[in-house]
């Protein structure tokens, strides 16, 4: 076997350790060489400039700012989507990141609550297939008479074929007209135990709505802007699973609720 320069076997080594992927003892392997010399070949490649290695720093200030988030709030882990200019709509980005993580949470057996709204559908629909054993999909909160494909049902659904689990609608108003009327229909033995069921979730999934003209409770019917508008001046932050909360994350006390 001809003696190869040197630098030249740097430059190989280099090159099929990064661009190709092998590893070390790979490389050693097909130039002929010890791994000790690799090790030595791909230190000498970075310090000389052969190779340059650079790390995202938005990566970095994402995951700082991830950590801080925990710390002040006390949550087991926190995600942060990293920024991308090219994307109008930064909930795209949301929803790719949440499904990833969804699905690493989702274990045999589990039980998952799902809300509602365009977030929570979008998640469902870029959801990569998976196929589990005896999960059951659930749907956390009533049902809307509005046509729209991120319905609570729609979003359940969707998420239980993904996951080729069971899954089971809530067969219910999300809002009633009186407080007596929601009262007497809890009552129901089906209500109530799909109630029980819920209590029952391992994992829930649902999004953050917000309390504005905008907001999906006004959309559908819900609550009227102005109602809305009185919310807010109540002390209302937020939506999730139909119900209003205050900047604490705590269930507003307000007629709504």
């Amino acid at each position: 076997m001809a003696i190869r320069p040197a630098e030249q076997l740097i430059h190989k080594a280099a090159w099929l350790y990064y661009a190709h992927g092998l590893r070390q003892d790979e490389v050693a392997s097909q130039l002929n060489i010890s791994r000790a010399s690799v090790a030595m070949y791909l230190r000498k490649a970075r310090e000389t400039g052969i190779v340059n290695i650079s790390t995202s720093t938005q990566l970095f200030t994402d995951d700082v700012m991830a950590r801080k988030v925990e710390d002040a709030f006390e949550l087991d882990a926190v995600w942060i989507a990293p920024e991308n200019a090219y994307l109008a709509d930064p909930s795209t980005d949301i929803a790719v990141l949440a499904a990833s993580v969804f699905l690493e949470l989702v274990k045999k057996g589990d039980r998952i609550g799902v809300a509602w709204g365009r977030t929570v559908y979008t998640i469902a629909d870029i959801m990569s297939f998976a196929d589990l054993q005896d999960v059951t999909v659930v749907q956390l909160c009533g049902n809307l008479g509005a046509p729209y494909s991120y319905r609570p049902d729609q979003c359940t659904m969707e998420i239980a074929r993904r996951l080729n689990a069971k899954g089971l609608n809530f067969y219910a108003p999300l809002v009633l007209s009186t407080e007596e009327l929601a009262k007497s229909l809890r009552a129901e033995p089906v209500i109530r135990e799909q109630l029980a069921g819920i209590a029952d979730c391992d994992l829930a999934l649902y999004s953050v709505g917000a309390v504005d003209a905008d907001s999906h409770l006004v959309k559908c019917g819900a609550l009227s802007p102005a109602e809305m508008e009185a919310l807010r001046s109540q002390g209302a932050a937020g939506v999730i699973a139909g119900q209003i909360i205050d900047a604490r994350g705590e269930v507003l006390d307000c007629s709504y609720n």
